[in-house]
C-alpha cells in the first residue's frame, strides 16, 4: 500500500510516453495480475487494468460506482462540472450538451465553419519555416468551440483573453494540486475564476439584447432552457470549451504524429481524400454525407487515440460492495479504472504498440477500447471531435506537400496487400457482373 499519507500516489503519477502504461502499472501488474490493491490520492484504492472489470464500472454508474475525483479537482473545475456531478443534475446537464451536439455537428453552416478555419490554418503555415503543431491545433480547436457555442471570432479581443486564460487554467489542470501563491495549480484556479466571470458578463449582456439579437449559437440555446440558473449555463459552456478544446487538439496531434511514422497508412488516407475530392466540383464544400464516406479515416483517427491513450484513467467510487470473480471492492473503495492497458494489451491485440489502422476493420475492435469512457459517462463531444479531425486532415493531406509515392513501398507493406485485396475483389464483382 505504500507510505503513510501519499501511499503510491508519487509512483503512480510519474510522467511516462502515453503510449506505453508506465513502469508503475507494468511492475504492479507483473506481481500482483490486472486487478490489484494500493493507496493512491490519500484513500484505499482498487486498480484495474482489466477490460472485463473496466466496462462494469463504466456500465454501472450510479449503481455500482459512482464518479469520485479528488478535491482539489472540485476546485479546479468547480462544483457543477459534468465531470463530477451524479444523478439527476448530471442527468440535466448532460442531456443539454448532448441535444446541442447532436443537432449541431450535421448542420451546413458549422461544417462550413470547420473547414474554412481548416484551410486558413493551412494557409498561414506556407511562408514559415517551423510550425509547433500542438499550439496550432488547440488554436484551432478553441476558436471552433468559441465559434460554435458564443459565436464569437478568433479576432474578437475577448476571444484572445478566453485562450490566454484556458492555456493558464490547463497547465494547473495537469500539475501537482498546491494551492500556494505562484504554483501553476494556484494560476489555474484564479484563471478559472475569471473565466467564469467573462462568461457571465457574456450572458448578462446576451439576456439584456433578449430575442433582438439571436446567434443561434449554443448559448442562444441554454439561455432558453428556463430549468437552469446561470451557475448552471456557465458550468456547461465552461465544460464544453475545456472538451472541445483539450481533447480534440490531443487527437489532431496524435494523428500527425502517429501518420508521420506511418507512411503506407498515410497513403491509403490521400487517396480516400482524393477520391472525395473527384467526386467534388472545384472548391465545393465538404457535407455531412462526405465525412460519412471517410471510412479509413475513421480508422486512422480510432487507432491514434488506441495508441496515444488522451486519458489515462477515471476516478470512481464504489458505492456497495463489489464482486468481480474472485475480488470483492468493498464499499466506500476509490476505483480507477486504467484505459491505456487494455488498449495496449498484447492478449487484446496484435502487435498492440504498433500503429495499424487496418485492425479497425475488424468490429470486434472496438468493444475492446474505451478511448471516450462509457456508460452514462461517454464523452457528449465524441462525435464532434472525429468530425472536425476528419475535415482537418481532409485539406491537410491533400494540400501540405506529403512526399509518398505509391512505388516507394514494398509490395509486402500493409497498404499495397490492402490495396490488392480491394482490386481483386473490385476484379471478382466485375466480372461477376458481366
Amino acid at each position: 500500500m505504500g507510505w503513510p499519507l501519499v501511499g503510491e500516489t508519487l509512483a503512480f503519477l510519474k510522467p511516462h510516453k502515453s503510449n506505453s502504461i508506465g513502469n508503475f502499472l507494468e511492475e504492479h501488474c507483473s506481481r500482483y495480475g490486472k486487478v490489484f490493491k494500493s493507496h493512491l490520492f490519500g484513500t484505499p484504492t482498487i486498480v484495474s487494468c482489466d477490460l472485463e472489470l473496466n466496462i462494469l464500472i463504466l456500465q454501472n454508474e450510479e449503481r455500482l460506482f459512482q464518479s469520485s475525483y479528488p478535491k482539489p479537482v472540485h476546485d479546479i473545475l468547480g462544483k457543477l462540472s459534468m465531470m463530477l456531478v451524479s444523478g439527476e443534475v448530471h442527468k440535466k446537464l448532460r442531456s443539454i450538451a448532448i441535444s446541442f451536439i447532436n443537432v449541431s455537428k450535421s448542420r451546413p453552416e458549422f461544417l462550413h465553419y470547420v473547414e474554412k478555419l481548416s484551410v486558413s490554418l493551412i494557409e498561414s503555415w506556407k511562408e514559415r519555416k517551423q510550425i509547433i503543431f500542438f499550439k496550432e491545433a488547440k488554436e484551432f480547436t478553441f476558436y471552433l468551440m468559441l465559434k460554435n457555442l458564443l459565436n464569437m471570432e478568433p479576432e474578437d479581443p475577448l476571444a484572445v483573453k478566453f485562450f490566454e486564460d484556458f492555456l493558464t487554467f490547463m497547465k494547473g489542470f495537469v500539475s501537482l494540486p498546491l494551492y500556494i501563491p505562484g504554483t501553476a495549480y494556484a494560476k489555474a484556479v484564479k484563471a478559472r475564476t475569471r473565466i467564469s466571470s467573462t462568461l457571465k458578463e457574456v450572458i448578462k449582456e446576451r439576456k439584456k439584447f433578449g430575442a433582438r439579437h439571436v446567434n443561434g449559437d449554443f448559448l442562444d440555446e441554454i439561455l432558453k432552457k428556463e430549468c437552469l440558473n446561470d451557475e448552471e449555463r456557465v458550468s456547461i459552456l465552461l465544460d464544453l470549451l475545456l472538451a472541445g478544446y483539450e481533447t480534440t487538439s490531443g487527437l489532431m496531434a496524435l494523428v500527425v504524429y502517429f501518420l508521420a511514422q506511418a507512411p503506407f497508412a498515410l497513403l491509403q488516407l490521400k487517396e480516400e481524400h482524393q477520391a472525395i475530392r473527384r467526386r467534388k466540383k472545384d472548391g465545393e464544400a465538404l457535407n455531412w454525407e462526405d465525412y460519412k464516406q471517410m471510412e479509413f479515416t475513421s480508422y486512422v483517427i480510432s487507432e491514434a487515440l488506441r495508441c496515444g491513450n488522451l486519458v489515462k484513467f477515471v476516478h470512481r467510487k464504489a458505492l456497495k460492495d463489489v464482486k468481480f470473480k474472485d475480488y470483492l471492492i468493498p464499499a466506500g473503495w476509490q476505483v480507477l479504472p486504467i484505459f491505456t492497458a487494455p488498449h495496449l494489451d498484447p492478449n487484446l491485440h496484435h502487435n498492440p504498440f504498433e500503429f495499424n489502422p487496418w485492425r479497425w476493420a475488424d468490429p470486434s475492435t472496438s468493444k475492446k477500447v474505451t478511448s471516450f469512457g462509457g456508460g452514462l459517462r461517454l464523452c457528449p463531444g465524441t462525435e464532434l471531435g472525429k468530425l472536425e479531425t476528419a475535415y482537418f486532415l481532409h485539406h491537410f493531406v491533400l494540400n501540405f506537400g506529403w512526399k509518398t509515392k505509391e512505388e516507394d513501398y514494398p509490395m509486402s507493406c500493409p497498404y499495397m496487400e490492402f490495396k490488392m485485396g480491394l482490386e481483386l475483389e473490385i476484379e471478382l464483382i466485375e466480372k461477376k457482373k458481366a
